[in-house]
């Protein structure tokens, strides 16, 4: 999974994204990285700039470097021009000057015009790995569309001193972290969760991501997808990875849906009520869902609304019913679909009359879905058979609303690449259309 896609910018609703990069540990080697990502994709040229400093010698990344001077010799010095375009002012000192608000305007109508992405380092850290930001700063451009907050894991157990961490009284404030101190991820997370840290002049139309970088160790990988899912209530998609080993995991909130909106005909009464285990099958499901970590979890019903709902009155779920249940399962997905947030990067679809699913597959699903956001992730049983509960990714939903009739979502597989994630565990296999299934699941002491 490269960069580009680890941070979602290659689903972005629109084709030329305007993207600000902020914070410490990875600024100017993530810009540069992805905007050759994104030249390699389907763009023929991509602009990258500045609102603050960068270093002379860094102009030396990119295909062509032109020095805004006034408007009209910026559109003669860029006309004609490929490939990675670096725009600056003037350099001093071997630094080069923050472009200016004219030229920042002149870029971005530019860049909707032709359908160039255009990236923007919008911060400076002075070689820092963890920074928190001044009165005046971060000077994000209020037209991005995205804003990446890049913090460098590198500085936890390092003393809170100017020397390892930039604006370190700061970052104290901000974390609670006495300056002194050894910097830990909790109080990364607390600066980074804070409005005048991490969230600080980031706007509601702006995408939230957060990139925990420096992640070069089995140890930091783990303690970064902690922290990743304390920070998700706060920033649309957490990575955490590492630039110098090319290796990126993306968390994002899975949400979970139930379909039991089904009259159970075949049955001959309705089968999210049964009992198992001393309590009806939904509410098994709906248990499990949250014990997973699933987000929002949506219990689509039908038939049997009233009943359903009672048995869930006590759990943090959203029931919905589906008043057009009888069409077929697809209104039940789209139902489901439509109850979910921007926040939500996939969505794992639950059966009502499996209540033996356990939550260790579907930590698996989300675990192998942050690894290469795969368009289907499916359990695949004794290396052959495909079984649920099955995960979709937010790419795939525009096609799920489209579907018609009683059909569910394997009628996609065929337009998307499907990811099998080999499970041990043929209980996946059973679902209970028959009185004998039924009987088969309750006679079962491993289940």
């Amino acid at each position: 999974m490269n960069l580009l896609h680890a941070l979602r910018l290659d689903a972005s609703p629109t084709s030329a994204p305007i993207i600000s990069i902020v914070g410490a540990g990875g600024k100017t080697t993530a810009l540069f990285q992805l905007a050759r990502e994104f030249l390699a994709v389907k763009n023929k040229k991509v602009f990258v700039s500045a609102s603050t400093h960068l270093g002379a010698w860094q102009t030396t990344h990119v295909d062509h470097h032109v020095i805004f001077k006034d408007i009209m010799s910026l559109e003669m010095d860029t006309a004609g021009l490929d490939g990675v375009i670096l725009i600056t002012g003037e350099i001093n000192k071997d630094r080069t000057q923050p472009l200016t608000p004219i030229a920042l305007k002149w870029l971005r109508e530019k860049s909707k015009d032709q359908n160039i992405p255009l990236l923007i380092e919008a911060d400076g850290a002075r070689g820092h790995s963890l920074k928190a930001p001044a009165e005046h700063e971060p000077p994000i451009p209020e037209f991005s569309d995205s804003v990446i907050y890049i913090a460098g894991m590198s500085a936890i157990g390092k003393t809170l001193i100017d020397e390892n961490v930039h604006r370190a009284e700061i970052y104290s404030q901000l974390s609670n972290l006495p300056v002194g101190h050894i910097v830990t991820s909790e109080s990364m997370v607390a600066m980074l969760r804070h409005p005048q840290g991490g969230l600080k002049n980031i706007t509601t139309s702006m995408r939230h991501i957060a990139f925990l970088n420096q992640a070069d160790s089995p140890t930091l990988q783990a303690l970064g997808g902690n922290m990743a899912r304390a920070l998700l209530n706060d920033f649309d998609s957490v990575t955490v990875g590492s630039l110098k080993n090319g290796v990126f995991q993306t968390l994002e909130h899975t949400a979970g849906v139930i379909l039991a909106a089904g009259q159970s005909t075949r049955y001959g009464s309705p089968k999210q009520l049964l009992d198992w285990h001393g309590k009806p099958f939904v509410r098994h499901i709906a248990e499990t869902a949250l014990q997973s970590g699933l987000w929002p979890v949506v219990v689509v019903t039908g038939a049997y609304h009233s009943e359903i709902e009672s048995c869930l009155t006590d759990l943090p779920v959203k029931v919905v019913q589906n008043v057009n249940y009888v069409q077929g399962q697809s209104t039940s997905i789209q139902a489901g679909l439509r109850e979910l947030t921007e926040k939500n990067g996939a969505c794992i679809f639950l059966l009502a009359d499996q209540p033996q699913i356990q939550a260790e597959v579907i930590r698996a699903l989300i675990e192998a879905h942050s690894r290469e956001l795969s368009p289907i992730i499916a359990p695949l049983v004794l290396e052959e058979r495909r079984a649920n509960p099955v995960l979709f990714d937010k790419v795939t939903f525009p096609d799920l609303l489209e579907l018609k009739g009683d059909v569910g979502g394997r009628v996609i597989f065929s337009k998307y690449k499907v990811e099998y994630l080999p499970w041990h565990d043929d209980s996946l296999l059973l679902d209970v259309d028959k009185p004998e299934d039924y009987q088969r699941l309750v006679e079962d002491e491993t289940l």
